[in-house]
């Protein structure tokens, strides 16, 4: 093969150049993104039952809906939230990989299935179906900068005008609005009520009649007589518009003509549609809309749209409005890959560096220069491809893969160099020799290293997606660099490189110094591997306390998910007592703003009171910190640094329990960094002593010392007044309880009856009592239902309230009744360490309680389970494919001993930096079982050749040592300083470099170090021991060239 392209070298270049057009035309058509699609798909549900407790949430719409969720296909499991705002949330995550429209499908259909069982104020407001992952994008933020607008009018606005035109947005899953939009809020008065003998039902029954749209139709609509010329539409205005129109609604008309109006009895206002939530940036009022992406978003992209978006719509804001952008994650993807790109190409400067020392000529140097770009542009076109992005993953395949690509195309330039200068032939006739002597190794490198990358492509579920993406683009660049060391870069030698006088392979000045130290260096490997050898049984020893020493430290390595990473945010979660009102939480919110503002890293803080990750109520609050740019920061404001010291302050505070949380390392497993435990009541043993369970767990697991921070996710119990119903009394007073129902609702919660049209947009029309007259449980009681004569009848004559302990949110977690829980590892531990803690722990807890992992939780367990199974495979194939290629089970063990001695220097390299077994230390292992192998093949494959030409065992093994040292050197060198800079990467994304590039550092560093000494003894040992007998039919014109070589060594 090679051959046909050093006689044609124009084709090679074609070839070549046709790869590089491929990389070059879809470069910027490849997505950017931190991860690819690692979450597993989610889908989010959300019904509404105004005035509803979280027990009857749960009980009336949650659980009908959890059991047809069962029967969803692909479901992974999913998370329920049932609060006191009287909305049910649950989130159902599939398996990675599913259709998430037809999954969408699937859920409204279990949805229809059980709608009739449904509340009627349900259906009423409907349930959505939403595709969203978890966190949230960004925030586009409405300010008013002449404060002519409350936060209400600037809700409106936003609702009206911007939301939809966001939603559109191709992968915008969810846009939530964090303000209220207008409503017609008719406030009734009950005592008023009273006087005018109007009930609840009254005043609702006259709504809905009176403010209706009617379909009247036409004057002269067909069939109509043949002589009949006119046609006109009618139109009547049912539907009322302002508040003076709904004033008007007659409740009663009077035999005496009298009659009592809407306006008699109660105040009637635009006001908002609800008042749970409000919003602020950096303490002022502002209107919130928080985007999660689709399951297919592209994070960069979505938020590029979305401010090109934003920047179009505020030319039409009317003056006094402005919008900003202040929480925003994508700089940090932008960062991430950017510092990738860098580190990149520090790689590529780093290899040609060593490249230059050893070879010692510019066009030696330029043919790998010319090489590995062109591997990569074609990497990147088979990227586009298969849907790939530039993401960390496939960016730091490419910064591990440019030594490989180096690798190949150094071993054919190294090889034409030494057979030219001691043979003396032409750049031509020494190429076409040197291909003959190692194509068959740079083939068998190019499948071993292919085989350990391959079965990470196969795996399932979140993990197999990140092992995927790296592993294929390994592959394909590890292929397209193979089949260039087999077709451009001879082409390149047999007509770029100058002809080198026979015997003239010395130099004079620096290199010849250096030349004259390496040769020196190499003779001394050469003995000290001679005697080795000679020895391999007590060697064999040494090498057994070596893994010894490896399985004792990996037992010991501490394991996670994935290293948490500055991402220049902040989320602080805020509760407050169950019994604090909307104004107490927000002057609590104050106060953490305050904290801030002393802060010299912080840029913005977008704060949101009735909304939390632990749930919505008047009491929780949740606040997005965005940070500054990261080289504006400056030592000490590293995220983690600003965390520590805001929780110093959040500890202080009395009236609420705070936390300032990192968010999670990859988005959409959970809401932040650290583990999710869900405790769960499967014995039904109650709300009450599902709580006892879990401050019993949380108590002993923050005294045990390798738990931080422990804390439930969710709203506590909290003092309810609960209201007895005497039913047999109602019914002697000739009061129904549908009657009792609705009074309740409309005075205490809120009864949305229909809507009116607003400036061109149908809003809601609510009833709701009053403030002053919903304060005391006494109000409640003095309420009036109409009994079947017409009379009014207070609710205390048939009902009693007492007031008990009771939950304000009720989870669900796979059907049970459950509590969130998370936590941090203390400093010294591990992820892993807590898991296991926490499993210990909940082991003691008394019958009737179990627990899951969800989130990032759930996927460390997973990627741990999986982990042994991908490394036995990856050293599996090597020994199959070895095996094959050698025609011998023998060859490939003195191959495979060598793997041991790259692991160790990973698992040591990363013990001694204090990091963990996390997804990219495993990654680093898979590839550095590949590399170990490589420089074993380098050796072995001249050491089998030797030995079939006739050399003994000990001969053949030292001289292919000897010959191969030097390319194995500065190789192994070259790949080591090309991950130099993932090691010492600072800045965005620095924890992911680090912990794949220390692993990878420190596993060449052994593995060359060891290796280049322990390969001649296990092929000795092998040999020996397993009595090979040399081949007796072996190719004498193929084992020639070798044998000539050991007779004018370099």
């Amino acid at each position: 093969m090679s051959t046909y392209f050093i006689n044609r070298p124009i084709m090679a270049w074609v070839i070549a150049i046709f790869l590089a057009i491929g990389g070059l035309i879809a470069l910027p058509f490849l997505p950017i993104s931190q991860y690819p699609k690692v979450a597993p798909p989610q889908l989010t549900l959300t019904a509404t039952y105004p005035g509803a407790s979280p027990t009857d949430l749960y009980q009336g719409v949650t659980r009908l809906i959890e059991e047809e969720l069962n029967s969803v296909p692909d479901l992974q499991y999913f998370e329920s939230t049932s609060d006191t705002s009287g909305t049910v949330s649950i989130t159902v995550t599939l398996e990675s990989g599913t259709n998430i429209k037809l999954a969408a499908v699937d859920v409204q259909n279990a949805i229809r299935r059980i709608e009739s069982r449904l509340p009627r104020a349900v259906v009423q407001q409907g349930v959505t179906v939403e595709e969203a992952s978890t966190g949230f994008l960004l925030f586009v933020t409405l300010t008013s900068t002449d404060g002519r607008r409350d936060q209400v009018a600037l809700g409106d606005y936003l609702s009206r005008n911007i939301l939809g035109e966001l939603r559109r947005i191709d992968g915008v899953g969810r846009a939530q609005l964090f303000s209220a939009q207008r409503a017609m809020r008719v406030w009734v008065d009950p005592d008023k009520m009273v006087g005018y003998n109007i009930s609840a039902a009254d005043i609702n029954a006259a709504i809905a009649a009176q403010n209706a749209q009617v379909a009247a139709g036409q004057i002269g609509a067909a069939p109509n007589p043949l002589n009949q010329d006119l046609t006109a539409t009618v139109l009547v205005h049912g539907q009322l518009a302002d508040t003076e129109a709904f004033g008007e609604i007659v409740l009663r008309a009077n035999p005496d003509g009298s009659t009592v109006l809407l306006k008699d009895v109660a105040r009637i206002e635009i006001g908002a549609e609800n008042y749970n939530i409000s919003s602020r940036l950096n303490g002022r009022p502002a209107a919130n809309v928080g985007i999660q992406l689709s399951s297919s978003g592209n994070a960069v992209a979505v938020a590029t749209a979305i401010k090109a978006k934003m920047e179009e719509l505020s030319a039409f804001f009317p003056e006094g409005i402005s919008y900003t952008i202040p929480y925003d994650t994508s700089p940090f993807v932008e960062a991430s890959i950017e510092k990738v790109v860098h580190t990149l190409i520090e790689a590529m400067v780093l290899v040609f560096v060593v490249m230059f020392v050893f070879l010692q000529n510019v066009r030696y140097t330029l043919i790998p220069t010319i090489v590995v770009p062109i591997a990569l542009l074609g990497t990147c076109a088979i990227m586009m491809a298969t849907g790939f992005s530039i993401n960390v993953l496939t960016m730091f395949a490419m910064v591990l893969a440019i030594g490989i690509l180096v690798d190949d195309a150094i071993v054919v330039v190294e090889n034409v160099e030494r057979i030219m200068a001691e043979e003396g032939l032409s750049p031509k006739a020494a190429t076409i020799k040197a291909m003959g002597q190692i194509t068959g190794a740079i083939v068998g490198i190019t499948l071993v290293l292919s085989c350990v990358f391959i079965p990470m492509a196969f795996f399932p579920g979140s993990v197999g997606v990140i092992y995927r993406q790296f592993s294929i683009t390994m592959v394909v660049s590890i292929l397209f660099s193979a089949m260039l060391a087999l077709t451009l870069t001879p082409a390149l030698c047999a007509t770029f490189l100058k002809p080198i006088p026979h015997g003239l392979h010395e130099k004079k000045g620096l290199a010849g110094w250096f030349n004259r130290k390496f040769d020196r260096l190499t003779n001394g490997y050469a003995g000290t591997a001679a005697a080795m050898a000679r020895r391999p049984g007590r060697l064999m020893i040494v090498y057994l306390a070596f893994c010894l020493g490896l399985g004792y430290m990996y037992v010991r390595l501490p394991s996670a998910f994935a290293p948490d990473e500055d991402q220049g945010y902040i989320i602080v979660d805020v509760l407050g007592p169950s019994e604090a009102s909307r104004n107490r939480t927000i002057a609590t919110l104050e106060q953490i703003e305050g904290f801030f503002n002393d802060e010299p890293g912080v840029a913005n803080v977008v704060a949101i009171q009735g909304f939390s990750f632990s749930g919505n109520g008047a009491n929780s609050a949740i606040m997005f910190v965005t940070l500054k740019d990261w080289a504006e920061r400056g030592a000490g404001n590293a995220a983690q640094d600003i965390s520590n010291r805001i929780n110093m302050q959040l500890f202080g505070l009395k009236d609420a329990m705070s936390f300032a949380l990192s968010p999670p390392p990859i988005e959409g497993l959970g809401t932040s960094a650290g583990f999710t435990f869900r405790l769960q009541d499967r014995g039904r043993l109650g709300q009450a002593a599902l709580q006892q369970a879990a401050g019993e767990l949380m108590g002993k697991a923050g005294a045990g010392g390798k738990i931080v921070g422990i804390r439930p996710e969710g709203l506590p119990f909290a003092a309810q007044a609960v209201m007895t119903i005497d039913r047999k009394k109602a019914n002697t007073f000739g009061v129904t309880f549908a009657d009792i129902n609705d009074t309740i609702t409309a005075n205490l919660g809120s009864a949305y009856i229909n809507d009116f049209p607003n400036a061109g947009r149908m809003q809601r029309v609510v009833v709701q009592a009053q403030d002053e007259s919903r304060l005391q449980t006494d109000d409640l009681m003095k309420l009036n239902v109409r009994n079947r004569n017409g009379g009014m009848v207070p609710m205390s004559s048939f009902a009693s309230i007492e007031w008990q302990k009771g939950p304000l949110q009720i989870i669900g977690y796979n059907g049970y009744p459950a509590v969130r829980l998370s936590g941090a590892p203390a400093p010294g531990y591990s992820s892993g360490d807590a898991i296991t803690e926490m499993e210990r722990l909940a082991a003691e807890l008394p019958k009737g309680f179990g627990y899951e992992w969800t989130g990032l939780s759930l996927e460390e367990i997973k990627s741990s389970t999986q982990a042994p199974i991908l490394f036995a495979l990856s050293i599996l194939f090597v020994v199959l494919l070895l095996s094959a290629l050698y025609e011998s089970w023998s060859i490939p063990v003195s191959v495979i001993l060598v793997v041991p001695l790259g692991v160790i220097g990973c698992v040591l390299a990363i013990m001694l930096r204090g990091m963990s077994n996390d997804i990219y230390f495993k990654v680093g292992l898979i590839a550095i079982i590949g590399l170990s192998a490589k420089n074993a093949i380098l050796i072995v494959e001249f050491a089998k050749d030797y030995y079939a030409s006739g050399r003994s065992l000990l001969d053949s093994a030292v001289e292919a040592a000897r010959l191969r040292f030097r390319p194995i050197i500065m190789t192994s060198l070259a790949f080591t300083l090309g991950v130099v800079p993932l090691a010492i990467a600072t800045g965005p994304s620095a924890a992911s470099q680090n912990a794949i590039g220390t692993g990878v550092l420190g596993g060449m560093i052994s593995a060359t170090v060891l290796a280049i000494f322990f390969v001649p003894v296990f092929f000795v040992f092998v040999l020996k021991v397993l009595r090979i007998k040399r081949p007796q039919h072996e190719d004498d014109a193929a084992a020639a060239p070798l044998a000539a070589e050991a007779t004018h060594p370099s």
